[in-house]
């Protein structure tokens, strides 16, 4: 819930290039905790041009309603340049916008269809954003219609965000071969009997880190953790996840700068 520990939303980032000071911010829940989780890692509002939602769920989508609150009150006063473009499924929109509208000053809402621009996506769809190629799949979820992506970085790998439950064996195709995948890990695989992720519709570590050794990737990273063991998570999950993945194994801390090969 967002309580504990902030992981089920991060960017990418580029620090050079043509993109440099740009991020895409991918989900936000927490309600105005993302102002400060943003504020705290020295992402301002108008670095922020791009934002994909990948679900309703309270974690992942309430967040968002406040930083288009703020993206809004710039644009209306003259300091956030360009326009914000939200990419997510019809559903996840028409969320964004209805919540918005409930809270909302009308002189704000008015900017979306105008400046705060609502992208549909499909799954299966491509778009480019900010300079990567980014393609967006439904990640079969019995609980809420959810999407995922594959985005092919600046170095030419590719990156798989896989949403918040388990990898659909559906989309191991397109998911086989991806140097670098984004996953789920609810908890420890010695702790099932007390976090009981499997009815929730949630993996564990030794999951996540077979799927990762099975799709061929060279670093996974484990994200929507449970926040109750954070003094020692990332010491634990990463030796059960290194004893069955061969490869680069991250469990980020709350705002945790990852770099991806010189991307």
């Amino acid at each position: 819930m967002v309580t504990r520990c902030y992981n089920a939303c991060f960017t990418l980032s580029d620090d050079a290039g043509e993109w440099a000071g740009e991020h895409f911010l991918i989900d936000g829940g927490g309600g105005n905790g993302l102002l400060r989780q943003l504020e705290l890692a020295k992402i301002r509002p108008h670095q922020i041009h791009h934002i994909f939602v990948s679900h309703n769920h309270s974690d992942h989508i309430l967040g968002i309603v406040w930083l288009v609150r703020t993206i809004a009150q710039e644009i209306r006063k003259g300091r956030y340049e360009g326009d914000l473009h939200i990419h997510a499924h019809p559903r996840s929109l028409e969320a964004v916008q209805t919540i918005c509208g409930f809270v909302m000053q009308p002189r704000l809402t008015a900017n979306f269809g105008g400046r705060i621009k609502l992208l549909p996506i499909a799954d299966g769809e491509r778009r480019t954003i900010l300079g990567r190629e980014v393609t967006f799949f439904d990640i079969h979820s019995v609980k809420e219609l959810q999407h995922g992506f594959v985005a092919r970085l600046h170095n030419g790998e590719r990156l798989a965000f896989c949403g918040d439950e388990p990898i659909h064996d559906h989309n191991r195709p397109l998911l086989s071969g991806c140097e670098i995948i984004v996953q789920e890990a609810y908890c420890l695989h010695a702790d099932i009997e007390a976090f009981n992720p499997y009815p929730k519709q949630h993996g564990t570590v030794v999951d996540s880190a077979r799927n990762a050794q099975e799709l061929g990737a060279h670093t996974t990273i484990l994200i929507h953790t449970e926040g109750r063991t954070l003094d020692t998570r990332k010491q634990r999950y990463t030796a059960e996840g290194k004893a069955h993945f061969n490869g680069r194994l991250i469990v980020p801390d709350d705002l945790e700068e990852i770099f991806l090969n010189k991307e």
